[in-house]
């Protein structure tokens, strides 16, 4: 596709839209919830395809909302119907391994549960848990924990906080 400046008489020609699209990076993109009981402790997941707890949420599916995506999980995980609030969280990392695209991480506020009786999906889940901010990072994987005192923060503060990637 060509077009011809009107003031300046230059030839320009631009690139067809599913070409450009086409060649732009994708990543995947996840989701999680921080969701806390009246005691302030955090809901953990213990993914059965998985050595480490998580916090509970998954990956979003093409073209949904990704605030829907964690709704969605929560639902089919733990029988949870949580309102999913502000954005807490941002991280991303690279790809890496099996992993062929970048991720992105996205951690919601999902508020307090006022009864923390959860219906886990045993086909993904061995185990859900509400732990003290202390107790949770003995669980997780060390990306992972980083983003709980980072999204209490967060969610103390009313922001969003972008965590770069660290190797």
């Amino acid at each position: 596709m060509t077009d011809q400046h009107p003031a300046t008489s230059v030839q320009r020609t631009f690139v067809e839209p599913e070409i450009y699209y086409a060649q732009l990076a994708s990543v995947h993109v996840a989701t999680g919830a921080l969701l806390t009981d009246t005691d302030g402790r955090i809901l953990l997941v213990k993914p059965n395809y998985r050595p480490h707890w998580l916090i509970p949420g998954g990956m979003v599916d093409d073209g949904e909302p990704p605030e829907l995506a964690c709704a969605r999980e929560l639902h089919e995980e733990l029988g949870i119907q949580a309102k999913i609030g502000q954005l807490l969280v941002v991280d991303w990392a690279p790809a890496r391994g099996h992993r062929t695209r970048p991720i992105l991480y996205l951690l919601f506020d999902a508020g307090t549960l006022h009864d923390p009786r959860i219906r886990l999906q045993h086909t993904e889940l061995d185990d859900a848990a509400f732990l003290t901010a202390a107790e949770a990072p003995g669980r997780l994987s060390p990306t992972v924990a980083a983003r709980i005192p980072a999204a209490l923060a967060a969610r103390d503060q009313g922001i969003t906080i972008y965590r770069p990637h660290n190797d």
